[in-house]
């Protein structure tokens, strides 16, 4: 499990592979909430995540909640089915900027 923050545009850009769970989420808040300290706008790119749990889910509304609460943005970047499936489920999908690439969630922030 891998996270790294990069700038893009100004924006905040938290990139993630492989499983996201229990176990990787303690480092997934604090990836995603140092991003969080530099950026008010977020891209989570998930396009290289297999799996994700509720933990994780719980982590990304966590971060939308913080981006609203300063006025900033939140997006996330999904292509696995079986990823985007879970946050159809959940109804996420109604709540979170979705895309399928960084640079179309970088555009519409």
């Amino acid at each position: 499990m891998a996270f790294t923050i990069d700038t893009v545009g100004g924006y905040g850009v938290v990139r993630a592979e492989g499983e996201l769970d229990v176990g990787t989420a303690t480092q997934m808040r604090e990836t995603v909430g140092a991003a969080l300290d530099e950026h008010d706008r977020l891209v989570v790119d998930l396009s290289a995540v297999t799996f994700l749990d509720s933990v994780t889910l719980g982590v990304l509304i966590g971060a939308y909640n913080r981006t609203k609460e300063s006025g900033g943005a939140f997006a996330v970047v999904v292509t696995d089915e079986r990823v985007r499936r879970v946050f159809r489920i959940t109804g996420l999908d109604k709540v979170f900027a979705m895309f399928e690439t960084v640079e179309a969630a970088l555009a519409a922030l």
